[in-house]
């Protein structure tokens, strides 16, 4: 089988001192924001970065706004349909919800300076928008093959001798290692009369059902069993809100700059149920663990934009933006249940066992991280044909394998070495945008657009964690490309407009509950690498959605 050496040696596991909470996986879902906005822009692609005249450019190219000679005032809703399918080896399930929201409110307040000067206006701009929906639901099922997440909790377990009396609160203990041990989904219990005795308090040798002697091997495990029937489903929800404050100058109608302070806040929830049955001769056999996540926490990001007329008789226009990383500070909250029928070894029943962690720790355990976004490029192109057509283009680049982890009092990242070391799982992301507006007549106008991000991850990506991660959530799925396609429709009188906006999303992504890791040595070195998964669950996600913008120019 092919293996994927990890991209952090063994060796530093030991400098991850503090427990392990978050992954690549949940960093990319924080980073990466939705086409949102108001229903113009939303209509044409989110392409109006070098026409501006909108308050959504507000958050793409902060010169938009210098382009208003007027105030303005918006709000807007949506309503979006989400439909996920997921198909494991011929099985298919759909997860179809849909939701209402509040999606964006602002203003522009635009101070003319004059005609003779070289500065024409000053504006400022306020704008409140949903940058990220989390809403989804997702379901997969299916025989597993060779393998088992037991098999997961055995490898995260391997090398623990003594587990202690507090293992939950143990920096050094992963949490599927411990809920795996103390729900006998692992065991280093063997009859093959090798390691140490395995006694009861009295210092007699316990035996099996059978009657053969039982031994203990100190750090080594195994887990369950092969061909499994598996059954996974998630629930998420929460969004990212985003608060973007805009200054933006006029100089001779010609050349606009811009500069908005961002302010984000981050309300991320996972609940996920992931069950394993056995038939056959293992009958009556399995187990459930459903686990229970939130990240919470405030971010801020500046942007800087320009646009400029480089022709006086033309109405081409060149945009460029930089906004730089937005800079979390984060909770990581985490709790976890695993119910388990398990043969014990020594009476030969099906047994009980449930874990749940608050028991544990009188609580939920919670971890603060600090997450380090990527820096955005910019460049877009407008154009416009009399008073009739309106023309944008964009080109936007992320190298998200440049996000770091920090550590939460500091701002460095010597906590997360290993977390670090793994964002190269991740690539540039290049989104192009497109977008036209026909004004019919001069009230009534008609939009179209186009939205192409390439994908986040490299396709052998994995959600690799640390053996110290509080986790317990072992699944992930590689997105691919993602497409946006809107249309649109608006209406301008002297001081109220109203816009309506469609936008179909779709990507797709490679799913896997799991991964089968194991270490190796080599030149003295121990590594972990990716023995394999279970076959892939292919999903397709699509979001239809909605917009209605109303507001006032005056």
């Amino acid at each position: 089988m092919k293996k994927i050496i990890t991209l952090a040696a063994w060796g530093l596991l030991a400098a991850a001192v503090p427990v392990s909470a978050q992954t690549v996986y949940d960093a990319a879902k924080i980073a990466n924001k939705d086409l949102n906005g108001t229903a113009r822009f939303v209509g044409m692609g989110g392409a109006m970065g070098a026409l501006g005249g909108d308050i959504s450019t507000i958050g793409t190219n902060p010169a938009g706004i210098g382009i208003y000679r007027s105030n303005d005032a918006m709000i807007s809703f949506s309503f979006s349909s989400y439909g996920t399918e997921s198909n494991y080896m011929g099985s298919k399930i759909n997860s179809d919800k849909t939701r209402a929201s509040f999606d964006n409110a602002g203003f522009v307040l635009s101070s003319k300076i004059g005609n003779a000067t070289a500065l024409r206006y000053v504006n400022f701009g306020f704008n409140y928008h949903k940058a990220k929906s989390f809403y989804k639901n997702m379901s997969m099922g299916g025989n597993l093959g060779a393998y088992s997440q037991t098999f997961q909790m055995a490898e995260q377990a391997r090398g623990i001798e003594s587990w202690g009396s507090h293992p939950y609160n143990d920096d050094n203990v992963g949490w599927l290692s411990i809920l795996g041990y103390d729900s006998w989904l692992i065991s280093n219990l063997t009859t093959d009369n090798t390691g140490m005795p395995y006694k009861d308090e009295d210092g007699n040798q316990i035996k099996n059902s059978d009657g053969t002697p039982l031994y203990e091997m100190p750090g080594f495990y195994y887990g369950m069993y092969e061909n499994g029937d598996a059954t996974f489903r998630s629930e998420e929800r929460g969004g990212i809100e985003q608060y973007d404050f805009n200054v933006s100058f006029n100089i001779n109608d010609r050349v606009y700059l811009g500069l908005t302070i961002g302010a984000y806040a981050i309300d991320y929830n996972k609940y996920t149920f992931y069950d394993e049955n056995y038939t056959g001769d293992y009958a009556g056999q399995g187990y459930n663990l459903t686990s229970w996540n939130r990240i919470q926490g405030s971010g801020f990001d500046f942007k800087f934009g320009a646009i400029v007329r480089p022709f006086e008789y033309s109405p081409l226009r060149i945009g460029l933006a930089v906004h730089t990383p937005t800079f979390y500070s984060l909770d990581y909250k985490t709790s976890a249940l695993v119910q388990a029928d398990v043969r014990n070894e020594v009476s030969g029943n099906i047994e009980q066992y449930d874990i749940y962690t608050p028991d544990m720790i009188n609580g939920d355990m919670i971890r603060q991280f600090r997450l380090q976004t990527p820096w955005t490029y910019n460049v877009s192109l407008g154009y416009t044909i009399g008073n009739s057509w309106a023309l944008g283009a964009e080109y936007e680049y992320e190298d998200y394998s440049s996000m770091k982890f920090k550590n939460p009092d500091d701002g460095f990242s010597d906590l997360f070495e290993y977390e670090n070391s793994t964002t190269p799982m991740m690539k540039g992301v290049s989104t192009i945008r497109l977008g036209a507006e026909y004004k019919v007549i001069p009230q009534f106008a008609l939009r179209a657009g186009y939205n192409y991000s390439t994908a986040i991850f490299n396709n052998d990506a994995y959600k690799d964690l640390p053996l110290n991660s509080i986790q317990t959530d072992t699944d992930f799925a590689n997105t691919k490309a993602l497409s946006n396609y809107t249309l649109g429709i608006g209406y301008r009188g002297s001081m109220f407009y109203a816009d309506l906006a469609y936008k179909f999303s779709s990507y797709k992504e490679n799913f896997y509950p799991f991964v089968e890791m194991e270490r190796e040595v080599e030149n003295g070195v121990e590594y972990r690498v990716l023995q394999g998964t279970p076959a892939v669950t292919k999903v397709k996600n699509t979001r239809s959605q909605v917009l209605l913008t109303l507001g006032l120019r005056f």
